[in-house]
């Protein structure tokens, strides 16, 4: 099976897959200064895109999907920009490899679910999205992300990535 063949579930996956791996592309290479280096008015950086995907990753799988209590997040409702902050020990390593991790963990969690399951913890406004729901929103957000990653990664060193 490839991702233009197989089940409906691994065309997902393999998109979902391959947006990660285009955002690990995207800032390896990076100093940490070119990676927190603010290109607008925004507190945004490639390393705040990526500290901020991981938080996703874990929102929507495990904290949504799973229900799981404790989920470590670096955003809070207090400080909305807060995932765009950096502490000492942040580096482009120890993102990406939180990142890493972040990812194989939403796969653990997918896998013990089916594309019609919904998340056991509802929003909000008490919806309560399929699985299903979850890979197409995480390839959308990865994939406007990764545009925003073109645009730094341009700016900061010129590298342009046509095989996206």
């Amino acid at each position: 099976m490839d991702e233009q063949t197989g089940s409906e579930r691994h065309i997902l996956e393999a998109h979902l897959d391959d947006n990660r791996d285009t955002v690990v592309r995207k800032v390896t290479g990076l100093t940490w200064e070119q990676a927190t280096r603010r290109l607008g008015p925004t507190p945004t950086s490639a390393a705040g895109i990526l500290k901020h995907l991981i938080n996703v990753e874990r929102w929507w799988f495990r904290h949504n999907m799973a229900a799981e209590s404790g989920v470590p997040f670096t955003w809070s409702e207090d400080v909305p920009d807060l995932e765009f902050e950096f502490v000492p020990e942040d580096s482009i390593e120890s993102l990406l490899d939180e990142y890493r991790v972040a990812c194989q963990e939403s796969r653990d969690v997918a896998a013990r679910f089916q594309l019609t399951d919904q998340m056991l913890r509802p929003e909000r406004n008490g919806n309560r999205p399929s699985l299903r729901w979850i890979y197409v929103h995480m390839i959308e957000e990865l994939a406007r992300h990764n545009g925003h990653l073109d645009i730094y990664r341009e700016l900061i060193d010129g590298t342009t990535d046509r095989g996206v």
